[in-house]
């Protein structure tokens, strides 16, 4: 009876801090992660362009301006040339964590930071939230483009509206879009992948949702919401397209991270000699 007792103890003190560090220590544990991509449209004058990726802030009670104004310090220490943000903003009450965004305006990047809408940010306060992000200097783009230029040589920037939510335009971004050149998608959902690689006119695409899961035992399925099960967490190959899906540095219910750290993805772009 009593080595029974004993190993429940053991057990219950173990649960105990698995759960410790799964709420107080992993979420803020911010993992800068390298990913180097080859474009085979990049013209040679954005040879090394730094891209740093940042998604699913989810502004709440945990998410504070301080802790982002933390993951906005750690961007700006990657001296990124262009941030690209992936959406989910807020998780709901936008009027309430709107403000939060205001750590934003800190950002510094050479060319700008672009964003696109998640489908939690179009569930809520859409207009509240884009009216924000416009005001610390972001550019939100649905179903639109950015041009980015090197001397004559140009990077195409486009977002999709949320496609949960049906608010994605593929063709109407087509139709605006120079037919040559190298292009990259922001698309909050991965799984949107396909109907970009379908095109034929992207290299890389970017995106979050899944958060990776957030909580990731070992010999399990990854659980992640739907439009995020295909590409759950990190670099595919779809076709002629590069998929990058990023864990994202907040949380949703529950807000739980187990070996899926937080994730500020610092992408470098590489050009071949064949870029067109």
């Amino acid at each position: 009876m009593i080595r029974l007792l004993k190993f429940l103890v053991v057990i219950f003190v173990a649960i105990f801090c698995v759960i410790a560090y799964a709420r107080k220590v992993e979420p803020a544990w911010l993992d800068v992660v390298q990913v180097p991509v080859t474009l085979p449209h990049l013209a040679q004058e954005f040879e090394g362009y730094r891209i740093v990726q940042v998604t699913d802030i989810h502004a709440d009670q945990w998410m504070t301006r301080d802790r982002l104004a933390d993951v906005v310090k750690t961007i700006n220490q990657q001296n990124p040339d262009a941030v690209m943000l992936t959406g989910d903003f807020v998780t709901k009450a936008a009027e309430k964590y709107a403000p939060t965004l205001q750590a934003l305006a800190d950002l510094q990047a050479k060319d700008g930071s672009f964003a696109v809408l998640g489908n939690h940010d179009q569930w809520t306060k859409p207009q509240l939230l884009t009216e924000t992000l416009q005001s610390v200097g972001v550019d939100v783009l649905k179903n639109q483009f950015h041009t980015i230029y090197r001397g004559n040589s140009e990077l195409q920037i486009a977002g999709v509206g949320d496609v949960w939510a049906q608010q994605d335009d593929l063709p109407a971004v087509l139709q605006q879009l120079p037919i040559a050149g190298a292009a990259i998608m922001l698309a909050h959902e991965p799984d949107f992948a396909d109907e970009t690689a379908a095109t034929g006119r992207f290299d890389l695409q970017l995106s979050g949702h899944s958060h990776g899961g957030q909580v990731y035992l070992p010999f399990y399925k990854r659980v992640t919401p739907p439009l995020g099960r295909k590409y759950p967490i990190g670099q595919y190959q779809v076709g002629s397209l590069i998929q990058y899906t990023s864990r994202g540095v907040g949380m949703a219910s529950p807000r739980l991270r187990f070996n899926c750290r937080p994730e500020v993805t610092v992408l470098t772009l590489h050009a071949t000699t064949q870029a067109s």
